[in-house]
C-alpha cells in the first residue's frame, strides 16, 4: 500500500509508521523536518509547512497518488479545505485523525458513542467538528474515501502523562517526592486513557478496510478510572506511595490558573468514557497495554532522557494549594457557629 501520512514524527504517528513499514507499505511522510523521529525504518520525507496551502497542494500534486493519506496535524476547516482540493480524486481512502473532543460534555449517555450529538466546549473540539464536517461532505460528492477516527487520552513513549493542571512533568515529579497533587473537582469523574500503540493498531486496521468508509470511530481506552484512582495508578507505576490528593472545584481551579487549567474546565470535569464497540468490531482495536504499566513505560522514556523536570524549581502547585488551604481556613473560621 502506498500512504502519505501528514505529520508522521508525532506521538501517535510515532507508533503507526514502523508497522507499515515493517509490513512492506511505501510510506511517505509530510512534515517541517523539525521533530526528533523516534523509530527505525526509513519512510520518504517531504518537508514542507501544510498551512501554506498553495505550496503544500502543488507538493502533493507533485508526489503522486496514494492508496491511503492519514492527517494527523489537522487543527482548522481550512486545513481540511486544503486536503479537500489537494487529493480530490486522486487517492483511495482519506484517515483523519480527530478527537472525542467533539463530544464536549455532559453527554446524554455514558459510554459516550459515535452518534452522541458533538456539542464541543473548546475551541479545539470545535475546529476538530468543523473538520469532521468538510471532509464527511467530500466523502458524499465522491471525492475519496473517509474515515474519522477519535482518540481520546493517549499516551506513551515520546509523551508525558497530563493531569488538572496540564502537561507539565513536574506532576510526576511531585509522585516522586510525595508531595501532595491537585485534582479538579472530587476526583470522581471517570475518565480513560489509552497507549499509542493500541490507538496506531486501530489506525492501521481503518487502513483500507471498506467497512470503514464513511464512519467515525471512538478508538480510547478501557479501563473507566475515575481521576482519584488515575492518579493513584500513575503512583504505583512509580512504585511511590499513594498520593496526597487535594481537591479543588474546576471553576475556581479554573479562575486561579485560566491557562494550566484549561484542559480540566473544558474537558476533565465531564466523564471521558467511550464505547469502542465498533472499532474493536470493524477494526479489529483492541486495549492491550493496561494503564500502570503503559505510565511506567512512558516515564521510563523520559528519564532515559532526563525530561521531567524538578517540582522543587516550579512553584506553582504550591502557591495554589497554600492559597487554597488559607481560603478553606479561613471560611472554616468565619464559619465556625454555623450549626451552633
Amino acid at each position: 500500500m502506498r500512504v502519505l501520512i501528514i505529520g508522521g514524527t508525532g506521538l501517535i504517528s510515532s507508533a503507526i509508521t514502523p508497522r507499515l513499514l515493517e509490513r512492506g507499505d511505501a510510506v511517505t511522510l509530510y512534515n517541517r523536518g523539525q521533530s526528533e523521529v523516534r523509530f527505525p525504518g526509513t519512510p520518504v520525507f517531504l518537508h514542507g509547512d501544510r498551512r501554506d496551502y498553495a505550496t503544500f497542494e502543488a507538493q502533493m500534486a507533485e508526489a503522486g497518488t496514494f492508496d491511503c493519506v492519514i492527517d494527523m496535524v489537522g487543527y482548522v476547516p481550512e486545513d481540511a479545505e486544503s486536503v479537500v482540493r489537494a487529493f480530490r480524486g486522486r487517492i483511495g481512502q482519506f484517515l483523519f485523525c480527530s478527537t472525542a473532543c467533539v463530544y464536549g460534555g455532559p453527554a446524554q449517555r455514558y459510554p459516550i458513542r459515535e452518534d452522541e450529538p458533538r456539542r464541543p466546549t473548546g475551541t479545539y473540539g470545535a475546529n476538530k467538528a468543523r473538520i469532521e464536517d468538510i471532509l464527511m461532505q467530500a466523502h458524499e460528492r465522491g471525492d475519496f474515501a473517509v474515515t474519522i477516527l477519535r482518540p481520546s487520552q493517549t499516551y506513551g513513549e515520546g509523551g508525558t502523562i497530563v493531569h488538572s493542571l496540564g502537561w507539565s512533568t513536574t506532576y510526576i515529579d511531585r509522585i516522586r517526592k510525595g508531595k501532595p497533587v491537585i485534582v479538579h473537582g472530587d476526583g470522581q469523574s471517570l475518565w480513560a486513557a489509552c497507549h499509542i500503540d493500541d490507538v496506531a493498531q486501530g489506525f492501521i486496521g481503518a487502513m483500507g478496510n471498506p467497512k470503514a468508509y464513511g464512519r467515525c470511530y471512538n478508538l480510547t481506552g478501557e479501563e473507566w478510572m475515575t481521576w482519584n484512582q488515575y492518579h493513584e495508578g500513575v503512583a504505583a507505576a512509580l512504585n511511590a506511595p499513594p498520593p496526597g490528593l487535594v481537591h479543588i472545584p474546576t471553576d475556581l481551579l479554573g479562575r486561579l490558573a485560566p491557562r494550566r487549567a484549561s484542559i480540566s474546565v473544558e474537558i476533565f470535569q465531564y466523564p471521558g468514557i467511550f464505547d469502542n464497540q465498533a472499532a474493536m468490531q470493524d477494526l479489529g482495536f483492541r486495549y492491550t497495554v493496561p494503564w500502570v504499566e503503559g505510565v511506567r513505560r512512558t516515564v521510563a522514556w523520559l528519564d532515559a532522557r532526563g525530561r521531567i523536570a524538578s517540582s522543587d524549581e516550579d512553584p506553582f502547585d504550591d502557591r495554589i494549594l497554600a492559597a487554597w488551604e488559607h481560603m478553606t481556613s479561613r471560611m472554616a473560621e468565619d464559619l465556625r457557629d454555623l450549626e451552633s
